[in-house]
């Protein structure tokens, strides 16, 4: 499908005949294929194992391959030992690097499908909290299963309206917002982009993008960071969402430190007022269009910290004996809180326990921590995400190490054989990362992976 012919005319006229021609061409090629590394399940033997032909520059942990594999036959990938990020976006970590993130409790507004969220909670680390609203429950579903595999054990997932989150006035420490945007900047990895773009669709972003941007700025505490990031190249969802949020909050905001980009990276630098602003195109730099801008709330912007009331409970605190039995299959239990949910067990790290019960008790949370099971007669039946979680004690039960063919099979949901389990139940490996569980009964293998994580395809 061509490129739409407003879209080529508008360029054309703000970046110069030469430029906005180099773009469109820039439009019609191959994208590049580019993944994120977690960083405690990764190592250098991955690069090998996936084709890496080189570092992202701006991004400690990113990689481009040489092509792009089938992800979804890679065991690694359903262990959540990588993200398949596009290159571009990954530059959210960097323009954060002045901000103090360990730690921190940040909101990231528009999450779905989760590769900033992940990015988010490796930074944030145990100290930390991220929450990731997704307001389309089908997205969310997407997101909250992207968390589960990535294991931090330290998001929560809600998906309600931008104004709920922005009643949590004062609260956070950062708020990402990676607007719902035009999408110009996916024209060349999705052609379904190209015929769907209209100027009015940009002038429905824009004023969309004026409406979240109101609520994330409720939300930041005077101190802390907005990032403010979209997928396209128009300036009224770019620099013109800055200038009208500016126009509402006055001297409220101030410069944030931000490193400069090399030079060579081809990343085009900006301001809007105090936000510093990174464009990328891809004719200039190794990735697709992205547009970011980072700004801090001046410590004088006043308002206090205060959240909506509670309208309910719904975490109940864990019982002595859960608690014994729940701290066994943890590393490091003295830094977990226990509770349920419904029939549920869940996780916390203790430093943001009681904010993730505030905001259970307020907004529709869809997940959070880590779902450690349910039990059965005093003992855990454990869930899939206690198997991806980076805090899970490996000697809690057996190990058992799949060869690459049976890792398949485990991931389709097909029965395994019972030779390299013991009895009961068994955590299940490939190459020493774990992707779930399963029970060895005599010469029965029960296959405990999850039938919404299940590979599909032949």
């Amino acid at each position: 499908m061509p490129l739409p012919a407003g879209f080529v005319e508008r360029v054309r006229h703000e970046l110069g005949q030469a430029e906005g021609r180099a773009l469109c061409e820039a439009l019609d090629a191959v994208p590049p294929v580019s993944v994120r590394l977690h960083p405690a399940k990764s190592d250098e033997r991955m690069l090998g194992r996936l084709g890496a032909a080189g570092r992202v520059p701006w991004s400690e942990q990113g990689w481009y391959l040489e092509a792009r594999p089938q992800f979804t036959l890679d065991a690694a990938f359903h262990a959540g030992a990588y993200y398949v990020q596009e290159a571009a976006s990954q530059a959210v970590g960097r323009l954060l690097g002045g901000a103090q993130t360990r730690g921190a409790r940040i909101l990231d507004l528009c999450a779905a499908p989760g590769g900033k969220t992940t990015l988010y909670a490796s930074l944030a680390g145990p100290e930390g909290l991220v929450v990731a609203n997704e307001i389309d429950r089908r997205r969310a579903q997407v997101l909250a299963d992207n968390v589960r595999k990535w294991g931090t054990g330290n998001v929560a997932v809600t998906t309600c309206e931008p104004r709920a989150l922005g009643d949590f006035e004062a609260w956070f420490d950062v708020v990402a917002v990676d607007a719902p945007c035009s999408g110009e900047g996916m024209f060349r990895k999705d052609q379904a982009a190209r015929g769907e773009w209209s100027e009015g669709i940009v002038r429905l972003c824009a004023a969309r993008q004026d409406a979240i941007l109101t609520e994330a700025w409720r939300a930041l505490r005077p101190g802390g960071t907005l990032l403010y990031s979209t997928c396209t190249f128009n300036r009224d969802e770019d620099e013109g969402a800055l200038e009208r949020l500016l126009e509402r909050i006055g001297d409220e905001a101030a410069e944030a430190p931000v490193e400069a980009p090399d030079p060579a990276w081809g990343i085009v630098e900006g301001c809007v007022g105090p936000f510093r602003t990174w464009r990328f195109y891809p004719h200039r730099t190794v990735g697709e269009g992205f547009f970011a801008a980072v700004a801090r709330k001046s410590f004088d912007a006043g308002g206090r910290s205060r959240t909506p009331r509670a309208r309910r409970q719904v975490i109940a605190p864990a019982d002595r004996a859960a608690t014994a039995e729940l701290s066994r299959w943890v590393a490091e239990p003295e830094q977990m809180r226990f509770g349920a949910a419904g029939d549920t067990l869940y996780g916390w790290y203790a430093a943001q326990a009681e904010a993730v019960r505030t905001l259970a008790d307020t907004l529709p949370v869809i997940y959070s921590g880590v779902a450690l099971g349910q039990f059965f007669k005093g003992r855990l039946k454990p869930d899939a995400a206690l198997a991806f979680f980076t805090g899970l004690n490996r000697g809690a039960v057996p190990s058992a190490e799949l060869d690459d063919q049976t890792a398949l099979r485990y991931l389709r949901g097909q029965p395994v054989g019972p030779e390299p389990l013991a009895e009961g139940i068994n955590l299940m490996c490939a190459s020493g990362l774990a992707l779930g569980f399963a029970k060895r009964i005599g010469r029965r293998v029960n296959n405990l992976y999850p039938d919404s994580l299940r590979i599909r395809m032949k």
